[in-house]
């Protein structure tokens, strides 16, 4: 289980919203797991009884229906959820994409679509990575031309999290292709708009449950009205915004790689070989109690990011390192349960098997660890 009482960011208030969280997740997620990964997308009831139940954008405001809470309540859902071995989007409409509405979005638009986003009606993607530009935004080819008081949108975005299920769509696109990073701008898409159309949902190696398309754009004509902040802003908007989207993940990435250890703890326990249970093994034991030392530290290292981030400090610097520090762990927690797990391991039966499948991608996605590290050089 996720470590509670000994972590300094607990408190009674925190404790009851993780009991209800823990409660809704497996009255409403457990149960469809299996066949929300066959079926490689998530029901839309789910994000409506999520949005009744107060778990997704907890920290919208609450002169928009929102409950007005501080990101370590953000911080539970996404514990708790990762810890499920699900890959349902709800993080991304609250730890990533409602910050951009909140922050950047006239009032008009913010009464139109925070609300909404609150209750599960409106489902929010964000459309960065194109086919040809991954990790370097400035690179990105759509285009957002004005023509009188709209703009006309072209262009191709590939790898994006609730792509089939969202309504709105946050498009990053260049205003001034001339302009290089201070050209770019962040534009919301509706997906009635004449001339938007979703590809497949991508065929991925996990996170199966996860919808991720491609979105297609074809002279989407949207009223100027719909772009967030400054025109040309964009590439400043979604720096800002960096330091919490990678928090984020390294929460997840630490939550699921507890995941991966307490199955690996239960089922050497269980496990017999040569008379004895796998745990009486001493390697088995040395190789767990050593996952369990990075694990603590894993745990007290969020809980300061945390701290750092809901007092404004955390950086991107920071950010980064504990994106690079919590996935790469997660990736040697989650490789060492498997072997753990022996040839069972291989099953897909077994959650281990989902799980190490689900944790490669974090290493990737936000920006990968080899471009966090150059992140954190440029601040030494």
């Amino acid at each position: 289980m996720i470590p509670i009482e000994t972590r300094p960011a607990a408190n009674d208030e925190l404790a009851l919203f993780r009991d209800a969280v823990r409660k809704f997740f497996a009255a409403h997620l457990l149960p469809n797991l299996d066949r929300w990964e066959e079926q490689g997308i998530v029901d839309r009831a789910f994000w409506h009884a999520a949005g009744e139940a107060g778990l997704l954008c907890p920290t919208a405001p609450e002169d928009h229906g929102g409950l007005g809470l501080d990101y370590r309540y953000n911080a539970v859902i996404g514990e708790e959820l990762a810890y499920t071995g699900s890959s349902a989007g709800l993080v991304l409409q609250s730890d990533i994409v409602l910050d951009y509405i909140v922050h950047y979005a006239s009032e008009e638009l913010k009464a139109r679509w925070l609300p909404r986003m609150i209750t599960g009606e409106a489902i929010v993607a964000i459309a960065m990575t194109e086919p040809g530009t991954g990790s370097d935004l400035q690179g990105i080819r759509t285009t957002a031309v004005r023509d009188g008081d709209a703009y006309v949108i072209n262009g191709n975005k590939t790898y994006i999290t609730n792509g089939q299920l969202a309504d709105l769509v946050i498009v990053v696109a260049k205003t001034d292709p001339a302009a290089g990073g201070k050209g770019i701008s962040l534009i919301l898409v509706e997906a009635d708009r004449p001339g938007f159309s979703r590809g497949r949902n991508l065929d991925k190696i996990g996170q199966h449950s996860a919808d991720t398309s491609e979105l297609f754009f074809s002279d989407v004509r949207v009223p100027v009205e719909n772009r967030l902040g400054e025109e040309g802003a964009g590439f400043a908007y979604l720096m800002a915004q960096l330091p919490q989207e990678r928090l984020s993940i390294a929460i997840s990435a630490q939550a699921l790689a507890q995941r991966a250890f307490d199955e690996a703890v239960a089922f050497t326990k269980d496990r017999k070989a040569f008379g004895k249970t796998v745990f009486d093994f001493q390697n088995t034991r040395f190789q767990l109690a050593a996952l369990q030392a990075e694990l603590q530290v894993g745990w007290s290292h969020i809980d300061w990011a945390l701290d750092r981030h809901v007092a404004g400090k955390l950086t991107t610097a920071e950010a980064s390192a504990a994106k690079l520090y919590h996935t790469e762990l997660l990736g040697r927690v989650a490789d060492a349960a498997l072997q753990l797990h022996g040839g069972a391991g291989y099953m897909n039966e077994y959650p281990i098997a989902r799980i190490w499948r689900d944790a490669r991608v974090m290493r990737i996605y936000g920006g990968t660890s080899e471009i966090m590290k150059e992140v954190i050089a440029r601040s030494l």
